[in-house]
């Protein structure tokens, strides 16, 4: 069985690599051929020849049973003739709404659509909207002028006037994958509600609740989170408590986030495998006193059923209550299904291991969600249990034992607290070691505080902290409220602790993302050095830790450059590399209070890449979709200086001044870096003195020239600053490849500019079916008409380019595709 399930999960991990999938023929090949493979196995008397037998039964198992859940789920997407149309739509809210001073998100089942002229048949069953503050309900009566801020409430159907798109994310290297986590949710399309002032049906609710189970779970949820929010009004770790009662993480704040990361102990602020166990131990002993007891009736409770058998019913109950509060999320899932195994051998009076458990729970998991196999929690999860398989069955502490059966009572007590402790230090000590390399594959970093933080954090998470806040989320007021005001006071506490540890300079060991290989050679020398005592030179499995270690970031040799035009939405952000220094040009979009392409899209990339420093970072001009992400880059790299064309008293300015140093751009600034010339084209001195210009007449225009090739990065410059450069400094212009200007709008990109300019490829950094409509069809056919080779952002993702003795580029959606990531446009280029 272990090695049909080893087999299976490489099946799904492989499907998920692919480009394409394929139809249903061949998939039914693959089932013939697999039942031959079968069969043939009576034949076969070798174990290890029948073993590899079975792993291929369950690679082509698996590979079949992730196509065709991935063929069903792509079937269901919303038809590209049907996007960014306005279509009234009847369906129920099936999701807890999140909220934020924006507005409300959640899912929602479609039942029917209202709109002629649209077939439901191209309509999706399950989408994702966002409703707005702009475009907020009026409940019932139309004629109300104010707009109602009642938050929605799962099981609820709304009649809405919806406009949908298509799934579509950003696509940069080592970033998150939002297309693949909508597939994963069952989502065909993302979307906006929109204003029903002037459309004949109307946004109202038709029905308080549509009764489902996972509805009714729902509506249990939100309960949950109101009665938590509301006993802790304006309390910043409120959300902490909510994401521990129910798993909803997205109101923590991000700053929280990044205390949890550098400590290591992100794992705890959610429904973990940790926290099911605890609470459905602590339920099954409770339930295994009790009916010993009898409840302390006269009913002989234990001759009707064992004590045991009554202890494994509640323990699991208890668990499968807890993880549907979680949304069956994968560590949840991973521990219910480990629960049931356990509680259905002891039922059935069986005996079974631990590795034919967790295989089987593996398994199971992989049935329910084949795209699990693309989270870090999947392989962290599975990987942290098996680790304390591995350093706790088959050695125990004989001499403790021995010492039991010598000692006085107290000793012994004694004894057994102090093995409780040595075993607890010895199984965090495991792990800790034991995911480095998994964890330095996935995240490019390790806390060094981790042992500390979670040595201290896991007891009060697990035996205080949870455990209250679900007490206090079900008991009457007041003394529920009493119950999760304590609680918080304590997480404050626990929270300042880890806040002081994570600013220490040493806490996070940061590296490149190692290649596979030095994350196999590293993963068998850890497992060498958690052997078993007696085992050969067990420190010498640190050696091959060695690879790891010393990795090192590649980047360009002398005389060339790099250029990563990252994918952030409707703005720019350009990562410009010699072979020793590193510029930022722009910093992307703000995506709300909290969210930036900063801290969202650009660090992640440099810290996936090692490079924990910029030698300088040039903001072109001051609207928020080229300088939204600069505060939050401030605040977590180190950055030498900062140019732009913003005014001096601009926080940012302020900040750069404050950190570093700040210049402000003026045509004719220059430097060199390794061979490679950089020179700023514009703006004059001379528009500084004046109010009448935009920030956009004062973007920072910079060329960047290796010799042989040159890159123009324009801004947003618009068609008077063109003819200035165009009649001012003809002879500068001229690039290999430009940034078009402004994103391609219509008053960019003259025809005597991209004369002048003459590029043989252009790169337009926009978002996707953005709402200024970039770029402009004229714009870009005049691009073509010139014979310029076209590369855009909300099409291929990331672009890279390299600047050598000749110029090439790569786009990320072409040398990374998934089989659901959006067919690419036919002309981008």
């Amino acid at each position: 069985m272990r090695s049909t399930i080893i087999g299976f999960v490489l099946g799904v991990l492989l499907l998920q690599q692919q480009r394409s999938l394929w139809e249903w023929p061949a998939l039914a090949a693959l089932i013939c051929v697999a039942v031959l493979i079968f069969l043939s196995l009576r034949w076969v008397h070798r174990a290890a020849l029948c073993n590899l037998f079975m792993l291929l039964v369950g690679g082509l198992s698996g590979w079949v049973w992730a196509s065709g859940f991935a063929i069903v789920a792509l079937s269901t997407r919303l038809a590209p003739e049907i996007e960014e149309q306005d279509i009234a739509v009847v369906g129920v809210i099936s999701s807890l709404p999140s909220q934020s001073d924006y507005g409300q998100r959640f899912q929602f089942s479609i039942e029917r659509v209202l709109t002629p002229n649209v077939n439901s048949a191209h309509m999706p069953d399950k989408v994702l909207l966002s409703w707005y503050e702009a475009n907020s309900f009026q409940r019932s009566n139309p004629q109300v002028k104010t707009q109602s801020t009642t938050p929605l409430q799962a099981g609820e159907r709304w009649q809405l006037n919806v406009r949908l798109r298509r799934p579509h994310g950003l696509a940069n290297p080592y970033g998150f994958d939002y297309e693949v986590w909508l597939l994963e949710q069952g989502l065909d399309a993302t979307g906006t509600v929109r204003n029903d002032r002037n459309n004949a049906i109307k946004n109202q609710q038709l029905n308080s609740f549509a009764f489902s189970v996972k509805n009714c779970i729902e509506w249990a949820r939100g309960k949950l989170r109101n009665r938590i929010l509301s006993a802790l009004p304006n309390q910043p770790y409120a959300p902490v408590l909510v994401a521990l009662v129910i798993g909803e993480q997205g109101a923590i704040r991000q700053s929280d986030w990044q205390v949890f990361a550098r400590t290591g102990i992100s794992h705890l602020i959610s429904i973990s495998g940790l926290h099911v166990t605890m609470l459905s131990g602590m339920c099954a002993n409770l339930m295994f006193y009790l009916w010993r007891k009898s409840f302390f009736t006269r009913y002989q409770l234990p001759l009707i059923l064992p004590a045991h058998k009554a202890a494994a019913l509640s323990g699991f109950l208890m668990a499968l209550i807890y993880v549907a509060l979680a949304g069956f999320g994968v560590p949840a899932q991973r521990t219910l299904i480990m629960i049931a195994v356990l509680a259905l051998a002891l039922w059935m009076d069986r005996v079974t291991s631990v590795s034919n458990v967790l295989c089987l729970a593996l398994a199971l998991v992989l049935l329910v969600d084949p795209w699990a196999v693309l989270w870090p929690g999947f392989w962290l999860s599975f990987s942290a249990v098996g680790i304390i398989f591995f350093v706790s069955l088959g050695r125990r502490e004989m001499k403790a034992v021995e010492q039991f059966s010598l000692s006085p009572k107290p000793s012994i007590r004694a004894s057994k607290f102090f093995q409780h402790i040595r075993q607890a230090s010895t199984i965090q000590y495991a792990i800790t070691l034991g995911l480095v390399p998994l964890t330095m594959l996935l995240f490019n970093q390790v806390s060094i505080v981790s042992p500390i933080a979670n040595a201290v954090a896991i007891p009060i998470v697990s035996l205080l902290v949870t455990p209250f806040a679900l007490l206090g989320s079900v008991l009457p007021a007041p003394i529920g409220t009493w119950v999760l005001v304590l609680t918080n006071f304590i997480l404050q506490y626990l929270i300042s602790f880890l806040g002081w540890l994570s600013q220490l300079s040493w806490a996070v060991w940061q590296a490149p993302r190692p290649e596979v290989w030095m994350f196999l050679c590293a993963f068998a020398g850890t497992f060498w050095c958690l052997a078993p005592k007696g085992w050969p030179l067990r420190w010498a499995g640190l050696l091959a830790w060695l690879p790891l270690c010393l990795n090192s970031s590649n980047f360009p040799a002398p005389g060339e450059f790099k250029v990563t035009a990252l994918d952030v939405g409707q703005g720019m952000a350009l990562l410009i590399e010699t072979e020793r220094h590193r510029l930022l040009y722009d910093t992307g979009p703000s995506y709300s209070p909290e969210s930036d392409a900063g801290s969202r899209v650009i660090y992640p990339y440099l810290k996936m890449r090692g490079i924990n420093q910029l030698d300088g970072l040039m903001i072109s001009h001051n609207d928020s979709d080229h300088s939204g992400g600069a505060l939050s880059l401030m605040q977590q790299l180190k950055i030498n200086w900062v140019a732009s064309s913003l005014a001096l008293d601009s926080t940012i300015v302020q900040t750069a001044q404050q950190q570093s140093q700040h210049i402000t751009c003026l045509a004719g600034q220059s430097w060199e870096w390794d061979g490679v010339q950089f020179e700023v084209l514009h703006p004059p001195a001379v528009i500084y003195t004046s109010d009448k210009w935009k920030p956009n007449a004062k973007s920072c225009t910079l060329k960047i020239t290796n010799g042989a090739h040159s890159l123009l990065l324009a801004g947003d410059i618009e068609a008077i600053q063109e003819d200035q450069l165009v009649n001012s400094i003809p002879e500068k212009l001229s690039a290999t490849v430009l940034l078009a200007p402004h994103h391609g709008s219509g008053t960019s990109s003259t025809t005597e500019f991209l004369r002048e300019v003459n590029p043989q490829l252009a790169i337009f950094q926009l978002g996707y079916h953005n709402r200024y409509r970039h770029p402009k069809s004229s714009v870009w056919q005049r691009y073509a008409d010139f014979g310029i080779t076209r590369l855009r952002n909300d099409d291929a993702g990331a672009i890279t380019l390299k600047f050598g003795a000749e110029v090439s580029f790569e786009e990320y959606r072409v040398t990374d595709a998934r089989y659901w990531h959006p067919t690419l446009s036919a002309d981008r280029y």
